[in-house]
């Protein structure tokens, strides 16, 4: 099957050099869904020698589906987007009869069907989900030139990245509320550079910076993912 390259006339030169440092046009084009298998540890603002820890699972497919699920001492929740259509369900691992289920709202639609282009479009074709790139000029990051782009989905949904100049890759992400992402390493699949590990840091309610690490341990493409991973359940609380 041959793979057609289409780039937009307006796109920054720095994208192409971006994608080309995860992989070949080909690579690239041929994800079609990726399935992280990981740990979470999240840092307590208030005790940083206690950091909360859950097994993650992050299912995402082309076009608009998401799936993330995180398994922690307590419970099981997962939050799944389906199209249009989102949902959370949270399930106690002390009483797995207790679990409820919430349809997500339409802001959080947005942002998950933003996120779900953001982990497979490698950069190129934001414009298909109504989005834009603007070029935020040069910026210096770590000691690095980079090129800065603001990737908009809507006013309150911005990530905005800095892009290595001399080799595109990607150094540093935030947002439009103030949280950053870093990426750590690597684990290279099928001729596609993945992070080994992502740190971000947001504001919580209290002002205080938390820090959450996702390690990958397992990453896989292109493997079938069954409708009902992503399908909303049942909307019952027990």
């Amino acid at each position: 099957m041959a793979f057609v390259t289409v780039v937009p006339a307006a796109e920054p030169a720095i994208i192409a050099k971006a994608r080309a440092f995860l992989g070949t046009e080909a690579a690239l084009n041929a994800v079609q869904s990726v399935h992280f298998v990981g740990t979470l540890v999240t840092a307590d603002p208030a005790d940083p020698t206690k950091p909360a820890r859950a097994a993650v699972e992050i299912f995402f497919q082309a076009p608009e589906k998401q799936r993330i699920q995180a398994t922690s001492d307590k419970n099981i929740e997962v939050t799944a987007l389906d199209g249009y259509d989102a949902w959370q369900r949270i399930q106690d691992l002390v009483k797995p009869t207790n679990w409820q289920v919430k349809l997500l709202g339409a802001d959080q639609i947005k942002r998950l069907r933003a996120g779900t282009w953001e982990s497979l479009g490698f950069f190129r074709g934001i414009e298909r989900h109504g989005g834009r790139v603007e070029n935020q000029g040069s910026a210096t990051v770590d000691g690095l030139a980079c090129q800065k782009l603001a990737f908009i989905y809507a006013p309150n949904i911005i990530f905005f990245r800095s892009f290595d100049q001399a080799t595109g890759r990607l150094v540093y992400t935030e947002t439009e509320s103030g949280g950053t992402q870093r990426e750590q390493g690597e684990i290279i699949v099928s001729g596609v550079r993945f992070p080994k590990t992502i740190v971000t840091e947001n504001k919580n309610s209290a002002g205080q910076t938390q820090t959450i690490t996702l390690n990958f341990e397992k990453i896989t493409i292109n493997e079938a993912m069954p409708a009902s991973l992503f399908a909303v359940p049942a909307l019952s609380v027990k």
